[in-house]
């Protein structure tokens, strides 16, 4: 192991040699060494193409490429023709700059401007140069530009033709500027408004304009009037994505226009089938949040008009019940990802989910946020849909070790699961360590009746699982979003702990662990449960 002791010496009397050689005065006060240096110096990259080089440097961040181009005058050339995404610190200070940072950047075609509150932000002169210099933009975002106007925003937008995706938050203009927007910008896919201040009461109305027809995402969040963005949602023919977040008012009217326009869509179609045409450009809604909203069951049921919803969010609706989750599913059955936070209201519970068991068979994520709900519940969820995949249930005073029975005997397909908050004890663990044939990743939080030593125990018998349990002490840093399991608003995260280096103290405590569950064992506690539900509960009565 290792080089020999001649070796080593050899090369320090050889580094001792050039040290000797570089520091004698005729050599450095010679021509020698400037002819030397110029012979060892050689760039690797004077013969790769500007092409392959503006390629290398997509894969580098920001402060990366920032480096890179002081190294030379070329690099500096490449990446700022190459550069197509800029975000920039858009206080007033930085108007001087504007003309030569987009005669350095002229291939941009992303741009983010955010300024701070306590600072000045960009104008409208600015907002104009930037329109007239990027005349290939495609996606602007902007936060904290109070000094920007509807004026400004509406010569940006007859500057702007090629813009896709619009992000505005906490900026002062309001529905003349969106509108400008939509009426000049007809390529416009997404629109993201959030906070706008020029957004109130008594607003005109926002919409539908030329984008009409390409729009595929709305997302309003924060808004005290956002009902003035229902001619909008209503026109837009191809919208599939629409989220609605934490604005006031009431929004069950908006969501009836939203449902009559879909049924008239079937009818219209429906029509053009029986004469042999059918207008194949117009999709229907597929994707809708509503969280922290004034919306009741009469939303609900005007949305279960929708009937190509696949992804549902109903967050912090406390009007929503029972009723309402039977509307949806029982029309929208090609429903996939359900996201229900009931705010421990107990206005949704079996009835609902029961009818989501029955209709909507296809369903892969489902996330239960304080929702009480029951084996009954489960247990119809767990037979009829077969294809879950992932369940997140946090919060729940009614989940218990008799629900996670349930779960581990009959979701043979589920891969994540995060509990959080429910009363559930080491005999929960005990039975996922037998079930859910495909389980690979699991987490458990702020659950009390859960020791240390089951993460441990469980870890031993499903060694390749990943396993996050906050009562366990070792951790290996793995790190996912709560988005892998579809768990947005608990800041959920699915992680892996691993046993390095177990302490004797541990294996006593696998030790007693493992006597405990032999006692229960013994009494055939976890045995009896899993067996009881192997099988479909013939009182549901439930017929896909």
């Amino acid at each position: 192991m290792g080089q020999s002791p001649p070796v080593v010496l050899g090369r320090v009397n050889s580094l001792c040699d050039s040290f000797t050689f570089l520091s004698s005065s005729a050599f450095i006060s010679g021509e020698g060494f400037r002819d030397q240096i110029a012979v060892e110096i050689v760039d690797y990259t004077a013969e790769l193409p500007d092409e392959c080089l503006a390629f290398v440097f997509q894969f580098l961040g920001p402060g990366d490429r920032n480096r890179c181009s002081l190294v030379c005058k070329r690099w500096f050339r490449v990446d700022g023709w190459s550069r197509h995404r800029l975000s920039l610190n858009a206080q007033s200070e930085i108007v001087s700059s504007l003309p030569s940072l987009f005669t350095r950047f002229d291939s941009v075609t992303k741009l983010a401007l955010r300024c701070s509150r306590k600072s000045i932000s960009l104008t409208d002169d600015s907002l104009l140069t930037i329109s007239i210099r990027c005349r290939n933009l495609t996606r602007l975002k902007l936060r904290g530009c109070r000094e920007i106007t509807d004026e400004g925003m509406s010569t940006f937008a007859k500057n702007s033709k090629k813009l896709r995706k619009l992000s505005c938050g906490s900026c002062m203009f309001g529905a003349k500027a969106l509108n400008a927007v939509l009426d000049h910008c007809a390529n416009l896919e997404e629109l993201s408004v959030k906070r706008l201040r020029g957004i109130h009461d008594g607003a005109e109305p926002i919409g539908p304009g030329a984008a009409a027809s390409s729009l595929k995402m709305i997302c309003l969040k924060e808004l005290v009037n956002g009902q003035s963005f229902a001619p909008l949602v209503v026109g837009s023919k191809n919208l599939k994505t629409l989220k609605i977040i934490h604005c006031l008012g009431d929004w069950d009217s908006v969501l009836q226009l939203i449902g009559n326009r879909n049924q008239n869509y079937k009818e219209n179609l429906n029509c053009d089938i029986n004469y042999g045409s059918s207008d194949s450009n117009s999709n229907p809604l597929m994707e809708i949040h509503l969280e922290r909203l004034q919306v009741s069951d009469i939303g609900l049921s005007a949305i279960s008009k929708c009937t190509k919803i696949e992804n549902l969010h109903i967050v912090k609706t406390p009007e929503c019940s029972n009723y309402g989750l039977v509307c949806v599913a029982e029309n929208c059955k090609l429903l996939r990802k359900l996201h229900i936070d009931g705010w421990r209201t107990n206005r949704i519970g079996d009835e609902g989910l029961i009818a989501v068991a029955k209709h909507c068979s296809n369903l892969q994520e489902l996330v239960l946020i304080g929702v009480n709900a029951t084996h009954v519940s489960l247990s119809a969820i767990a037979c009829n849909c077969s294809k879950l995949e992932r369940l997140a249930l946090c919060g729940s005073g009614t989940i218990g070790d008799t629900e996670i029975a349930c779960i581990a005997a009959k979701c043979m397909a589920l891969k994540k699961l995060c509990i959080k908050g429910c009363p559930i004890s080491d005999i929960a663990i005990e039975a996922l360590g037998s079930g859910c044939p495909n389980l690979v990743k699991i987490k458990v939080r702020k659950c009390r009746g859960v020791s240390s030593d089951a993460g441990e125990w469980l870890r031993e018998q499903r060694g390749s699982m990943l396993i996050n349990m906050d009562a366990c002490d070792t951790d290996c840093g793995f790190e996912a979003s709560v988005s892998d399991i579809g768990v947005h608003e608990t800041g959920v995260e699915v992680g892996q702990v691993t046993a390095v280096g177990a302490s004797t103290s541990s294996n006593g405590r696998l030790a007693l662990l493992r006597s405990k569950l032999g006692h229960f064992a013994g009494r055939n506690l976890v045995a009896c449960t899993l067996r009881r539900w192997s099988n479909c509960d013939d009182n549901l009565n439930i017929n896909l």
